[in-house]
């Protein structure tokens, strides 16, 4: 654990660009520093560095951090080595914190669960850091025991993997028997060692305190976080038994609807691409990799979630999703796209590969070799292409009814869209499919791309720009400004509203934490607290919006002004409430509240 205080201290003696120019050449335009952005390729500059507020973004693939992330996600270290590195450029000794309960106050990693209440000494003695340490413990158990097994080499002979690969993804095994790990965990039957093990889903309990490994003769992959953590496990059984896949179950450090296996490792190989193949299993990716083809990930024994896409466009703009050609692998590749739609945007390209039936990767590339493979990948479907393709597919289109049930199959899916060129395109496909004239789909489908544009290049951004989005960047730029806002007014904000759950969170954070807010000037970003936030995108776009507030800006107005203007919005909506009811079912109270809301 590294103290809370020091990777304060770190960040308000590292100046970012400085840290950023030593491996990407900076030019100074105006108040901020620019680049060609390191993590996607382009020709124009959209890589911003703000040495203000010490943080970067990325206009182009979103990009956005810290001196800290940069050099996690630039130079593939994890969170203690990019501490370390940045410690030792300007001279600091990193310590290291033991002490139980300073570990409580002063804890600190880049994901918020590690510093939140919830997880301290006082309410969770099992702290996440523990979590990685055992997670780690077992990792290095499992890769001694392959070691030392004539059947799992045998296995992976079998299937065609060399040691080589073996060693590159930490491949182990989980040896047959039901309390191996008490090898490596010598208080394994403690009531502490016990609880910390079944929380980090290395051991199942029952209620009579009765306790056994999960994995047990199986095959075991490590999975990796974007900080190159160990959060779980998936294990694969050596002989035809069931399940065949066993992953780890959901926990503090691990929910499979947000990694991706292989992710961190092929960071840098998805941008020298800048494309991804999403496949569906651990030995998928590993064969890819093995024949050189190092930038694929799988999912989790579980569909691609709309987090997963998120992540995946932050680190190319060419995702394909390669599934089996089967029923199983169309409704797989189906799900991708639902939850796709809404976060693709104009630049961006996804599509599907679809092998040949009694194929997957892994047996493909063994079979055909890397050339064919990545020949295949070329010829893959558009994502256009494939949704009209699949939803076509059981309509008869030479009758009325057949186009009347594509339009109504097409609606909610051209809804999420929010890419206006994207939007279009799919319309005007449309039209051509269903005959529709185009003003009518328009008005059935609810929607006008076109003109939407350009209602909204009448807009001034002040008119775009709602309160609680202001007051989010008040707030990001200096915390300090929440003891001025009333907690009242976010009581009734919508629950469908991001922006305003956003600000609550956000809120919710300042409150809980203000020993943060005592000790740091505000030279580095909160959002460093608030990665694992399922806001972050949205805060870090809203972040991004302070690289355009020049000196002059004057931060008192500017929150003063959001805080009025919410203000409004609740006395007008508090007015509509008691205007709706008639005036002598009002009461007396009632009257002398709208009165005075009318003359506010």
């Amino acid at each position: 654990m590294i103290p809370q205080l020091f990777i304060h201290d770190l960040l308000g003696r590292v100046d970012i660009v400085d840290a950023i120019d030593r491996h990407v050449p900076l030019k100074k335009v105006g108040a901020n520093f620019i680049a060609c952005c390191p993590f996607h390729n382009e020709k124009t500059p959209s890589f911003t560095v703000s040495q203000t507020k010490q943080f970067y973004h990325c206009f182009g693939c979103g990009a956005h951090g810290n001196a800290i992330n940069f050099l996690i996600d630039y130079s593939g270290l994890s969170f203690v080595e990019a501490v370390n590195d940045l410690a030792a450029n300007v001279g600091l000794q990193v310590p290291q914190e033991s002490d139980t309960h300073s570990r409580e106050v002063n804890s600190i990693s880049l994901s918020q669960s590690y510093i939140d209440d919830e997880y301290s000494a006082r309410s969770y003695e099992i702290s996440p850091q523990d979590l990685i340490a055992a997670m780690q413990t077992a990792a290095q158990f499992y890769r001694e025991k392959l070691k030392v097994s004539e059947n799992a080499i045998a296995y992976l002979k079998k299937r065609g993997l060399s040691g080589k690969i073996a060693a590159r993804f930490a491949i182990g095994y989980a040896p047959a028997g039901w309390q191996n790990l008490e090898e490596v965990f010598p208080d394994y039957k403690s009531e502490r060692v016990r609880k910390l093990l079944v929380k980090a889903g290395l051991v199942i309990s029952n209620d009579d305190t009765k306790q056994y490994d999960r994995f047990r003769d199986r095959i075991m992959f490590p999975i990796l976080n974007q900080r190159g953590q160990i959060v779980g496990f998936g294990g694969r059984v050596l002989k035809q038994e069931e399940p065949k896949y066993l992953n780890s179950p959901e926990t503090v450090l691990f929910e499979k609807g947000r990694e991706l296996y292989n992710l961190f490792s092929s960071r840098h190989a998805i941008r020298e691409a800048n494309c991804v193949v999403v496949v569906e299993g651990y030995m998928d990716v590993i064969m890819l990799s093995q024949y050189g083809i190092n930038y694929a990930v799988a999912t989790l024994g579980t569909a691609t979630t709309s987090l997963h896409i998120q992540k995946l466009l932050r680190q190319t703009d060419n995702i394909i999703f390669c599934f089996d050609g089967d029923k199983a692998g169309k409704k797989a590749a189906w799900r991708a796209l639902e939850n796709s739609l809404a976060h693709i945007s104009d630049g961006k390209y996804l599509s599907f590969l679809f092998l040949p039936e009694g194929e997957d990767p892994d047996s493909y590339i063994r079979n055909y070799g890397k050339e064919s493979f990545e020949k295949k990948l070329k010829q893959a479907m558009p994502l256009t292409e494939f949704l009209f393709a699949e939803i076509c597919s059981e309509l008869n289109l030479q009758s009325l009814e057949g186009r009347a049930k594509l339009v109504n199959d097409v609606k909610p899916l051209l809804q999420q869209v929010k890419a206006s060129a994207l939007s279009l395109i799919l319309l005007n496909r449309l039209v051509e499919l269903s005959g529709i004239n185009r003003n009518e789909l328009e008005e059935l489908l609810q929607i006008r791309p076109g003109r939407k544009i350009r209602k909204l290049e009448n807009l001034s951004k002040q008119q775009l720009t709602t309160p609680y989005r202001r007051l989010i960047r008040a707030l990001i730029y200096n915390p300090n400004y929440s003891v001025k806002l009333d907690r009242n007014l976010l009581v009734e904000c919508s629950v469908s509203d991001e922006e305003a759950n956003a600000l609550k969170e956000l809120i919710g954070f300042i409150d809980a934490h203000p020993h943060l807010m005592k000790q740091t000037k505000f030279t580095a970003s909160l959002l460093t607290f608030l990665q694992d936030s399922s806001y972050r995108a949205l805060l870090e776009k809203i972040e991004s919006e302070i690289l355009e507030w020049g000196d002059s800006i004057d931060l008192e107005v500017e929150f003063i002004g959001a805080l009025e203007k919410l203000q409004q919005i609740h006395r007008n909506r508090r007015m509509t409430e008691l205007r709706s009811k008639s005036l002598n079912k009002l009461t007396e109270e009632e009257k002398r509240e709208l009165q005075r809301l009318a003359m506010l």
